[in-house]
């Protein structure tokens, strides 16, 4: 077993040294002793199946890091990245490549969750029946049937032409209420069933931490497991897990759901089983107490338990809303021998009446669920509402999944330690006795960048904040030739600042071209900002990680303000109060740790290489002003700071300097 051991780690260490498997095959490629200590780490969380827990910063490596050692391992490894488009990256591009560098003959298969991939039940159903909301779809789903023909996988995302957002896609893929399963006439065919196979009979396997949750949870319910069973799990971009974590180990059920029970009921009524009841009064009945549901909530956001509960309009109307769904099960469980379909509406229509009555009855306190389990609140929206039951821990979920099974976890990201503090990220998953380990960076950040707070945008929640950003910023804009991300907190900012800095683009000299979110798909922002002369991207979440521009196209990266969550988000509100009752301090514990992963995410914007050069502007003043500013200022990468807007103009302005140059002294007027 020892001997094992140690060839195991003689070939991780080999396939990383000067004449290794990795530099043979990779060209430019030099020995970085961080990321073969940051690889081993991973072997030995593997090999003794512990916990790891490793910040791995810009520079290091860390695909290929953790690839080697797992494919070196020999046993099924899973691994969990944060967001689709990465999960295609990582299988498409990484592991051929680090495969064919170590000559394995490793079985990898690549398993998304069911709305990736089409079905063609569904497809050819709703192509038949040809009733659509937009006339551009008919021609959006005629083209997904030729891609459906010819594709090996069924992947949205490899559909030629088609955006994966476009609506017509809901019409081509199925949902876990809505799939056939073993009874659907495709079967043999299934797009889903053959990933599904595939992953099965995998050494390694790429799925995303939406897929990997939702499997978690589905264990939870003793449903059979979506996902093979591992020897190790990796999560890359670990730093997203929690987020997605909660949406999964909670309970949801929203207005749109309701709306598709409402009108595959009436389809597969009427087609199937008209003598049976009035398919289209029901569905009207129920389509009606839905949109009065949605008008007892006035306005829109996140809506606490104590709102809710001190509205006895909305609960009249949710109890109006499980009357009318029981009205409808009940034909449709009399019905249900009929055919498949209408059994699986029958059984949908039973668990959204049970979570409603679950989730209305915790409000009133009627229900069994302890308050101090989970947070009740409510998201309204103008097409609909969602009512959400979240942990108030994921620690104990997590510590269970753990506990079920002896195996590797391992998480991995670039923003997991809050000033080479971890406690944050562990205790939210339950990780007490977890390895913690950072390898910093390898770039030279003291000397690549620069970072500006300017001092006449004053507090961000005061009126004019946005006109005192764009005033600040546009001057800089100007003398980088755009070339800049401007990184926003809410979407309402980038409205504003888009609007702001309107201007730029009228620029005789060097016009501006402003890519805003919202006004284009984010994929081809991105695209156009790569391709662009003077380019400003202006987005919010979705920009500040996860985006890799490498080189001066981007070289600056403008933050509005301090990423905190809004202390009114009744997760966040619930689980402060848990913590103030405990005797600790849930600004220290919860908001600023939070505020300082998403930060460094942000900054992690603008240097990507060994080359890069970039200037770094938060518009908060707070950074330097308050107490707690030292220790976000200790979580970004190290770099001088300057106050003085001179200082700014001059770094932007001043000729790209050769890497390894010295740097110019700047102010550091705090």
């Amino acid at each position: 077993m020892g001997d094992r051991r140690e060839v195991f780690f003689d070939r991780i260490s080999g396939a990383f040294g000067s004449g290794g498997e990795i530099a043979r095959s990779q060209p430019g490629y030099r020995r970085r002793e961080s990321q073969i200590a940051f690889a081993q780490a991973v072997g030995e969380a593997i090999a003794a199946q512990s916990t790891l827990v490793a910040e791995a910063g810009t520079g290091i490596g860390k695909t290929f890091g953790y690839l080697v050692p797992a494919l070196l391992s020999g046993g099924m490894v899973l691994i969990s990245t944060g967001t689709r488009t990465l999960q295609d990256q990582l299988f498409h591009r990484d592991l051929p490549r680090v495969r064919e560098a170590l000559q394995l003959g490793t079985r990898v298969a690549l398993l998304k969750g069911r709305s990736n991939y089409v079905c063609r039940y569904h497809l050819r159903r709703n192509l038949e029946e040809g009733r659509f909301e937009r006339r551009e779809d008919i021609a959006v789903l005629h083209r997904i049937d030729r891609f459906a023909a010819i594709s090996m996988t069924g992947d949205r995302s490899e559909a030629p032409g088609i955006a994966e957002d476009a609506p017509a896609w809901a019409k081509a893929t199925s949902t876990r209420e809505n799939c056939l399963g073993q009874d659907c006439p495709d079967i043999r065919e299934c797009f889903v069933f053959k990933a599904r196979q595939a992953a099965l009979e995998a050494d390694l396997v790429v799925v995303n931490h939406h897929l990997l949750c939702a499997d978690l949870a589905l264990r939870d319910e003793g449903v059979a497991d979506l996902l093979p069973t591992a020897q190790a799990i990796i999560f890359d971009e670990a730093h997203q897990l929690p987020e997605v974590a909660n949406q999964f180990f909670g309970r949801s059920v929203s207005s749109r759901q309701l709306i598709d029970l409402t009108r595959d009921a009436m389809r597969e009524g009427l087609a199937t089983a008209s003598d049976a009841a009035d398919w289209i009064l029901l569905s009207r009945r129920l389509e009606q107490q839905i949109r009065e549901w949605r008008l007892a909530v006035a306005g829109n956001g996140r809506l606490d338990r104590d709102r809710l509960a001190a509205n006895s309009g909305f609960s009249e109307a949710t109890v109006l809303v499980i009357e009318a769904v029981r009205a409808l099960r009940e034909p449709l469980q009399r019905s249900a021998e009929r055919g498949p379909e209408l059994g699986r509406l029958a059984a949908r229509a039973i668990e959204l009446e049970r979570l409603l009555g679950d989730w209305i009855d915790t409000l009133t306190g009627h229900g069994d669920q302890s308050a101090s389990e989970s947070v009740l609140w409510a998201e309204a929206g103008t097409s609909g509402i969602a009512l959400h039951a979240t942990p108030l821990s994921l620690a104990q979920v997590f510590q269970r999944h753990r506990d079920a099974m002896p195996r590797a976890w391992v998480f991995v990201s670039a923003t997991l330690a809050v000033a080479d503090d971890f406690s944050h990220f562990t205790s939210l998953l339950g990780l007490t006795e977890a390895r913690c380990e950072t390898w910093p960076s390898p770039f030279n950040t003291p000397e690549q960048a620069l970072l500006y707070v300017p001092t006449g945008c004053a507090d961000p929640s005061s009126s004019g904040f946005a006109e005192r950003l764009a005033h600040a910023i546009a001057p800089l804009l100007r003398a980088n030739r755009g070339r800049a991300f401007v990184l926003c907190t809410s979407l309402r900012m980038v409205e504003q600042v888009s609007t702001l800095l309107q201007g730029l683009r009228s620029d005789p000299h060097h016009p501006i071209e402003l890519l805003v979110q919202g006004q284009i798909p984010r994929h081809e922002l991105l695209v156009r900002f790569r391709q662009a002369n003077a380019p400003v991207l202006i987005g919010s979440a979705s920009f500040w990680e996860g985006v890799d521009v490498v080189g001066e196209q981007l070289s600056l990266v403008v933050i509005d303000k301090l990423p905190f969550t809004p202390p009114d988000d009744p997760v966040l509100r619930a689980r402060s109060d848990a913590l103030r009752r405990q005797g600790g301090d849930p600004f220290g514990a919860i908001q600023l740790p939070a505020a300082a992963m998403a930060l460094k995410q942000g900054a992690g914007r603008l240097i990507r290489s060994e080359s890069d050069r970039g200037l770094l502007v938060i518009c908060d003043d707070r950074l330097v002003s308050r107490s707690y500013g030292k220790r976000l200022r200790a979580s970004l990468p190290p770099m001088p700071m300057t106050r003085l807007a001179e200082d700014a103009l001059q770094w932007v302005t001043r000729d790209h300097r050769p890497s390894g140059a010295p740097a110019e002294p700047v102010s550091d007027a705090t």
